[in-house]
């Protein structure tokens, strides 16, 4: 299941696992990242808790924590590499994985069609 926020991060979501990162929308608007700072593994956040940081020739960004949950994984390879982040933000570009406290939280988020909606 694909879900997005307004802050335009998107969540693909297993069971009570998401995956996070940040929409092509934002990666295109930030231009290209050269910093990425990621949260610690076990971290615990609430939803819209300052869960990373991006910089970009242009502006730092926080990316926000979609939902309440902990931190189990993050993406090592857009620390090493931030332009992943632009070359393919919602694949390999993914920030983090997060367990979520509560999947049904994920339900008040917008669908595909909600978030395009959004940034038209």
């Amino acid at each position: 299941m694909l879900k997005f926020t307004q802050e335009h991060e998107w969540l693909k979501i297993e069971g009570d696992v998401a995956i996070v990162g940040i929409t092509t929308h934002a990666a295109e608007q930030l231009g290209d990242l050269v910093f990425v700072e990621l949260p610690e593994v076990g971290a615990t956040f609430s939803k819209d808790g300052d869960a990373a940081t991006v910089e970009s020739v242009k502006a730092a960004s926080d990316v926000y924590c979609p939902l309440d949950g902990e931190i189990t994984e993050i993406n090592q390879s857009i620390v090493d590499d931030p332009s992943l982040v632009n070359s393919d933000p919602q694949g390999a570009g993914w920030f983090f994985k997060l367990k979520l406290a509560n999947a049904s939280d994920a339900d008040a988020l917008l669908d595909e069609a909600a978030y395009k909606e959004l940034i038209a």
